[in-house]
């Protein structure tokens, strides 16, 4: 991770009326260090004097560029002149300065001279370390909510993006934006702009929802503050906020948590613009409390096929499913797929379930707001009866959840094959689920 201390001097450049006339600042200038500032690399900057300190966290968004005019003339204390900036977004400013003296005792920071050369020009490079200090320092500040933040969105609810994190704090870019001001992580899902980066966000069987995480190019690691936020969330006492958007417009879906047992596993996609593969991290987020949506929330979005080539953890040796978890869930998705692409033949509109959709395998819509709700199977005989069981309740929790946001709501069952024992079939019909399985197209689809 390469990260970098900036510096502001108050007789230099008024920053305090800078921020009290509502200003935004997106570039900051530099004197020395350009060939090596980035995009993505993080910065904290410094209000230098006797009552300064930590003062706002960001990450930088360009390559430097060499200005003849002043940025912000009206708070230079005189002209600037000829300079080169660099451009930048501040995640999150901080109510008050954290002073100098919290640092100087910190083992990470003696014997080196960040903290006695504040004077040179900027950037002023930081190791690891000593970022680390400084985020822990924002994350102590975050741990008191201020005055007039407590959360207020229910499920469902919408809200400006701009609006939500002048409330909140937090980065108005990227998808995992974590509040120095509030005990919240604020987590955007799109699909529309997530695919173009290798961003492949969705409901898993076991009921999480999969979430990918920070970094657009190369492997990702924990070396981010966003990974890092969401893994250690527990730990350090905030909450993920899922929002289903990430311009505009976004909608709460709700709380959620990374599943203790299984926080996060690993997965190929594509960089930014269908580059190469690489190594993306997949948080396992499950939902804390009720997420469910009202009724003028649409329900689906265009449907994603699933991955057929997924290659799952190995399962315990000796246990029940050692051997069968790759075969079973490759044979789900091809179940999945193969149904979906016949539907689509036939003229349906199928989906995938959004963000704030209960995680349905996938559906179709009629005329008139009429939905189908389908849960796929596979089956083996060591397994036949617990999956169906599993099927049924489901469908049952599907439809309960979904039957006020649709004029009719259908539930099918599709199966690997017809079950050995017919009265499932039966069973099925009485609780309202059509059960049918290749073969049975014209039984669901017509």
């Amino acid at each position: 991770m390469t990260a970098w201390l900036l510096t502001c001097n108050p007789d230099v450049f008024d920053l305090d009326s800078f921020r009290r006339d509502g200003r935004q600042l997106d570039n900051w200038s530099v004197a020395r260090y350009r060939s090596e500032l980035s995009e993505s690399d993080a910065f904290v900057m410094w209000l230098t004097g006797p009552r300064g300190g930590l003062i706002a966290r960001g990450h930088i968004t360009g390559e430097p560029f060499l200005s003849e005019d002043a940025h912000n003339a009206d708070y230079w204390q005189q002209d600037p002149g000829r300079r080169w900036y660099v451009p930048l977004v501040v995640d999150d400013w901080l109510k008050a300065p954290v002073p100098r003296g919290q640092f100087t005792a910190d083992q990470r920071f003696m014997g080196t001279t960040t903290l006695r050369t504040l004077f040179a020009a900027n950037p002023h490079r930081l190791t690891e370390r000593q970022w680390d200090a400084f985020d822990e320092a924002f994350t102590k500040v975050s741990t008191t909510p201020i005055e007039g933040t407590m959360w207020h969105l229910q499920p469902g609810d919408t809200i400006r993006r701009v609006e939500l994190h002048d409330r909140y704090g937090g980065s108005r870019q990227g998808g995992i934006c974590k509040s120095a001001r509030t005990n919240n992580v604020l987590v955007f899902t799109d699909p529309k702009t997530g695919h173009q980066h290798g961003y492949f966000d969705e409901w898993a069987e076991d009921g999480s929802f999969h979430y990918t995480g920070d970094g657009q190019e190369g492997p990702q690691t924990f070396e981010t503050l966003g990974n890092k936020s969401i893994r250690d969330h527990l730990e350090l006492g905030l909450k993920l906020r899922l929002f289903e958007g990430s311009r505009g417009i976004v909608r709460y879906v709700g709380e959620f948590a990374v599943d203790r047992a299984s926080p996060y596993s690993y997965a190929q996609a594509p960089e930014t613009g269908g580059g190469p593969l690489r190594r993306v991290i997949r948080f396992h987020l499950m939902p804390v409390g009720s997420t469910e949506q009202p009724a003028t929330v649409p329900i689906g979005c265009g449907y994603r096929p699933a991955d057929e080539s997924v290659q799952p953890a190995p399962a315990e040796p000796g246990t029940p499913e050692a051997g069968l978890t790759e075969r079973n869930l490759q044979a789900h998705r091809r179940l999945q797929n193969d149904l979906a692409t016949e539907a689509v033949a036939r003229g349906l509109d199928v989906l995938s379930p959004r963000a704030t959709d209960p995680d349905f395998d996938l559906a179709w819509r009629s005329s008139g707001n009429r939905l189908t709700v389908c849960e796929v199977k596979s089956l083996r005989e060591a397994n036949e009866t617990r999956q169906l069981r599993t099927g049924v309740g489901q469908l049952l929790d599907y439809h309960d959840r979904l039957r006020d946001r649709a004029v009719e709501v259908r539930a099918v069952l599709w199966v690997e094959y017809e079950p050995s024992e017919p009265r499932w079939i039966e069973l099925c019909r009485r609780a309202g689920i059509t059960l049918a399985w290749p073969g049975k197209e014209d039984d669901v689809l017509a």
